[in-house]
């Protein structure tokens, strides 16, 4: 079986994939019309973001027996199509899962706690310990909307913090555990402190936030956002923020990702986001480690190859 890989991946992924008898090859340079021109030579297809797998190209792929992405988000696949074909669709959350964990809990902490702000301004002279007085976690109620891999890895790791932990998944039931607390979205929206979200970007989740939901929300809390940008947008943000709902936003996605094609009201309101204080900004690197780049490889190659679950111990 030949395989094509078309992103950029830890160079473990082919001799994975080679000895398992797969024939690879590695472009991580393709361009979309040569994938087109090249894809029914091929039966697996190894993916990042590139370039959307859209009907166009899926319909070039005739000899196509499975999609595997190097990640967690399916929302740049056609799904309904790729059903409709038979092709298999491969993903692995389960790599990034703990990388997405400890960057929410190391840019909570940092917030809570001003480090940023403090280490800039002892690098200038400032000492100010008042300005830089600190939160603590100890006591605070987290809701967590989506208890899926990323999800359930954050509730275990604050465990150790003396929180109450709740979380609400539509699509889940019976997953309350000594971790966690299974609850309903209104209740999270009575007794969150924080909001943790962690749900992949569908039709139903874009622009799910709205300011009448965030209105629903008993008293002001913190916003985490490490999933999808396209969830909450910049002017609800803003005006979340502006009226005091929203105490804090800590975003490791936006609504727009490519500032060259932002919209000029897309600019206009990310500038003001950006000027906000109480707002902490990361690039979409929440799942995007060292550990997890190579990890997500080991475990598209167990589930291609029908060994998953695998021992990631």
């Amino acid at each position: 079986m030949k395989v094509l890989i078309i992103d950029q991946m830890h160079p473990s992924i082919v001799p994975l994939l080679e000895q398992e008898g797969f024939g690879v090859d590695y472009r991580p340079d393709i361009s979309r019309k040569e994938i087109m021109e090249t894809i029914s030579a091929y039966q697996g297809l190894v993916i990042r973001s590139k370039t959307p797998m859209d009907r166009p190209l899926i319909e070039n792929a005739q000899n196509l027996e499975f999609i595997a992405r190097a990640g967690a988000g399916l929302d740049n696949i056609d799904l309904e199509y790729l059903e409709a074909r038979g092709v298999k669709l491969y993903h692995a959350p389960e790599g990034n899962r703990d990388a997405v964990a400890e960057h929410v809990i190391g840019m909570l902490l940092s917030f809570f706690n001003n480090l940023f702000q403090a280490d800039a301004q002892v690098r200038k002279g400032i000492w100010d310990r008042e300005g830089n007085r600190g939160i603590e976690l100890a006591g605070k109620t987290v809701g967590i909307f989506g208890y899926g891999n990323m999800g359930s890895s954050l509730a275990k790791r604050l465990s150790g913090f003396d929180v109450t932990v709740l979380a609400y998944d539509k699509y889940k039931k019976g997953y309350g555990n000594e971790y966690v607390e299974e609850c309903s979205f209104e209740k999270i929206q009575e007794e969150a402190d924080i909001l943790s979200l962690h749900v992949p970007l569908t039709s139903e989740t874009r622009n799910l936030f709205t300011p009448q939901v965030i209105e629903g929300f008993r008293k002001p809390f913190y916003l985490i956002n490490s999933a999808r940008g396209e969830l909450i947008k910049f002017d609800t943000l803003n005006e979340a923020l502006q009226n005091k709902k929203i105490k804090g936003a800590i975003l490791d996605v936006l609504e727009s990702e490519k500032f060259q094609a932002m919209s000029a009201s897309q600019k206009l309101s990310f500038q003001r986001l950006s000027q906000r204080e109480n707002v902490m900004f990361s690039p979409h690197v929440a799942g995007w480690t060292f550990e997890s780049y190579e990890k997500i490889n080991q475990v598209l190659v167990a589930k291609i190859t029908g060994k998953w679950p695998i021992d990631q111990s």
